[in-house]
């Protein structure tokens, strides 16, 4: 990320034994030498879970529990889809911008600890996940540099093939703005068959805690595999099969298209 922004932020944090960084780029708006102090916000968690405890997961079999102690280590998965493939379009926004600079300001945040508790726990709110969302949702206005984001874009599981992106119920009531345009922007690319305007998900992701921090924030995902999207779904979600063979360079490149035309369609105060 240094490489790239203007600025690049580390912020730290610990949940028990667990220390967690979050890594954030700011680039500046074409023609300033200062951040926006409206700009957009881009995120992916670049953590992968440590345990593989997807349906679809052989290593499931046993059970996974959180303990005082943490995880059982056993089975991490390597998440090439599930964290990998929303970093990757996000290091080349990083290269693009710093190549051709948006009229807007642009806020790159890779998030830690999005998948590391147990997502059941503490009466289904979650225990130890979205780590980073929470510290980035929680302390992001004491960084003068990243400003108040106009809206954000949240990439999760946007690289596997026969890659679909239903619109999501949480980002359609929190940021129903942001949500059109950026389906307007793949539909207008032609990518209407990947951005699928009348289908809905509901997903509890890293979008959430900045939606409640007051920054209306979107999730593009590929759907877990369960209920309607049992076969639709990303079959290797939490599994150990989660790898770049199960990857496509065609859907990294629609989801990358489509945020960076959102970006540089954007005029410098949204």
């Amino acid at each position: 990320m240094k490489k790239y922004a203007d600025k690049t932020i580390l912020q730290e944090g610990k949940y028990r034994d667990l220390p967690f960084t979050n890594v954030i780029g700011v680039f500046y708006p074409e023609g300033k030498q200062a951040p926006a102090k409206l700009p957009v916000l881009i995120v992916s968690h670049w953590d992968t879970r440590p345990v593989a405890d997807g349906p679809n997961s052989p290593a499931a079999a046993g059970g996974f529990r959180f303990g005082e102690k943490g995880w059982n280590r056993l089975a991490p998965i390597l998440g090439a889809n599930d964290g990998a493939s929303g970093v990757a379009v996000i290091l080349e926004l990083a290269r693009l911008l710093k190549e051709q600079r948006a009229k807007t300001g642009v806020i790159l945040v890779l998030v830690d600890g999005e998948d590391y508790g147990d997502f059941r726990g503490n009466n289904g709110e979650g225990d130890g996940v979205l780590l980073g969302s929470t510290l980035f949702a929680q302390k992001y206005k004491t960084y003068p540099e990243i400003g108040q984001p106009a809206y954000g874009i949240l990439l999760d599981m946007i690289g596997g093939k026969n890659l679909v992106i239903p619109k999501e119920e949480n980002s359609q009531q929190f940021a129903a703005a942001a949500n059109e345009k950026v389906f307007g922007t793949a539909q207008a690319l032609g990518y209407g068959e990947v951005f699928r305007f009348n289908e809905t998900q509901s997903v509890e992701d890293d979008h959430i805690p900045l939606n409640r921090a007051g920054i209306p924030t979107i999730d593009l995902i590929h759907p877990l595999p369960y209920g309607d999207y049992a076969l639709r779904g990303y079959f290797f979600w939490h599994t150990q099969s989660d790898v770049p063979s199960k990857c496509s360079a065609k859907s990294l490149k629609i989801v990358g298209e489509t945020v960076a035309e959102t970006l540089y369609r954007e005029t410098a105060e949204q």
